[in-house]
Parts: structure tokens; C-alpha cells; sequence
């Protein structure tokens, strides 16, 4: 087998332009807007959506990851590289999964499912920063996208130096030689 199952690489896809949006639109979007403002509510809610459906996705990739077939690893020359490469794909989902748990306590924490959903007129709290989850946010987050960066770097790397066609294996196409 030479490619992933489809339903595999269509998620990493879709999860990888999903998680990379809702990055940048949560460590800017959302953080220049003032708590005070009325739009801050609409764009947590959007946000939580989003990361709600994240969270669905990536449960639905860890049982397809966990069921499927894979090809058999490649290998870019180092043991040791190739057993931190096995872990980093590991990682991603801690991650993924840390971030989502995280967004979910800053909104249990600060009451923001009864504000944005049930139109609760309480206001939203003056800093988030005041809930550890936040912390916790801040931190998984930036760790994903320095994970996320390494993870670009090496395929391109498999791809380029190597030219071992790694990312060919999570794309369309035959799964069978």
C-alpha cells in the first residue's frame, strides 16, 4: 500500500486548512477585539463552531488512523529521526485535542455558551487571561503551530531533498501498487 485511506487524507486536509484558519483567526481576530464590544460575542460563537466542529473532525481521523491501513513508514535515513517523526504525528493530535479541550473550559469557565448561544445579556468577562484555560489555550496553541511548522519543513524536506514522494502518500489516488 502506498497512500493513506481516503477518508484519512481528505480530514488531514480539510483539518489542516480548518486548524490553520482558526488559528490565525483566533490569535488575531479575536484578541484585538475588546471584550466590550457587541461583535466580540459573534465572533467567539463563530470561533466555537469552529473549533467544535475541529474536534469532531479529529476524533473521526484517530478512530480512521486507528482502523485503516497504512503504508508501511519511510524512512529519511536516521532512526532517530524516524522515531521522532512517528511521535510528532502523535503529538498533533495531543495537541489538536489539548487546544479544543482548553477552548471548551475558558467557555464552561466565563459562562460563554448561555452568552453567545442563549443570549444571556451577562457580559463577558474583562479579561480572559484570568482563566487558567486561557493560559492553557495560549500555550497549546503556540506549541501547534511551532509543531505545525516542523511538520511542513520535514515533508518538504522527504519531498525536495530526499525525493522520497512522501507527500504523494497523503494525497488522491491509488493505494495500491
Amino acid at each position: 500500500m502506498t497512500r493513506y485511506h481516503p477518508l484519512l487524507v481528505a480530514l488531514h486536509w480539510i483539518l489542516a486548512l480548518m486548524i490553520l484558519f482558526s488559528l490565525v483567526i483566533g490569535g488575531s481576530g479575536l484578541e484585538r477585539l475588546p471584550n466590550s464590544d457587541p461583535a466580540k460575542v459573534d465572533a467567539l460563537a463563530r470561533h466555537m463552531i469552529f473549533g467544535s466542529i475541529i474536534l469532531i473532525l479529529m476524533i473521526l481521523r484517530l478512530i480512521t488512523r486507528v482502523l485503516s491501513q497504512k503504508p508501511v513508514h519511510v524512512s529519511n535515513g536516521s532512526a532517530l529521526l524516524d522515531h521522532i517523526g512517528t511521535w510528532v504525528h502523535w503529538l498533533f493530535y495531543v495537541l489538536v485535542f489539548g487546544v479544543c479541550v482548553s477552548g471548551i473550559g475558558i467557555s464552561v469557565a466565563t459562562g460563554l455558551p448561555d452568552i453567545v448561544f442563549f443570549g444571556s445579556e451577562a457580559p463577558l468577562p474583562e479579561s480572559f487571561w484570568d482563566y487558567p484555560a486561557r493560559t492553557a489555550h495560549y500555550v497549546l496553541t503556540t506549541a501547534l503551530l511551532a509543531l505545525i511548522a516542523v511538520h511542513v519543513t520535514a515533508a518538504l524536506y522527504h519531498q525536495l531533498v530526499i525525493q522520497n514522494g512522501l507527500i504523494s502518500r497523503m494525497w488522491f489516488g491509488k493505494r495500491t501498487d
